[in-house]
């Protein structure tokens, strides 16, 4: 799927300083090929994060667009799987329900679903892992949990944040 971003701007609310304004991401223009892997490098607050999550269609654009094979992007699409930089998993759920999330969330916890993200655990060998919990896992593992997780949803476009 094509990713085409246009004149993309984003402005935040500058912390204490009313009325002013912080840009994180100013007039970037990108066109990503269908196919293509794509790393963005760059400082630690130069606005990475913020790119992705406006693709992910978490934050809107303060002007600008986004188009994924040609439509506007508005909001959370099913196409895009986005893995933020903390695993976010839910500390009171197992690591199998952890990886369903998102299943559970689209409405699309199959058994064919649910099956492939158990095999999804087999490959990135967390299936004997799957009746724990998040606090009996190291950190690399969670953050595979955290991957397997967004994997499961079968999406088109993958979006890792410092992955």
């Amino acid at each position: 799927m094509k990713i085409v971003l246009e004149h993309l701007t984003k402005k935040f609310p500058a912390r204490g300083k009313k009325g002013e304004e912080v840009t994180a991401v100013r007039d970037f223009t990108f066109e990503i090929p269908d196919g293509s892997l794509i790393g963005l490098l760059g400082p630690s607050g130069c606005g990475k994060s913020t790119l992705l999550s406006i693709i992910a269609g978490l934050l809107p654009p303060t002007s600008g667009r986004v188009y994924v094979d040609g439509e506007v992007v508005t909001g959370i699409s099913r196409h895009i799987g986005y893995m933020l930089q903390r695993d976010n998993l839910l500390e009171w759920r197992t690591i199998l329900s952890n990886v369903l999330f998102g299943l559970e969330i689209r409405g699309a916890k199959t058994p064919q679903n649910v099956a492939r993200a158990r095999e999804l655990l087999k490959t990135y060998g967390l299936y004997e892992f799957r009746h724990k919990y998040p606090r009996q896992l190291s950190g690399g593992m969670r953050q595979r949990v955290a991957l397997i997780r967004t994997l499961a949803t079968g999406p088109d476009i993958l979006l890792l944040d410092e992955a």
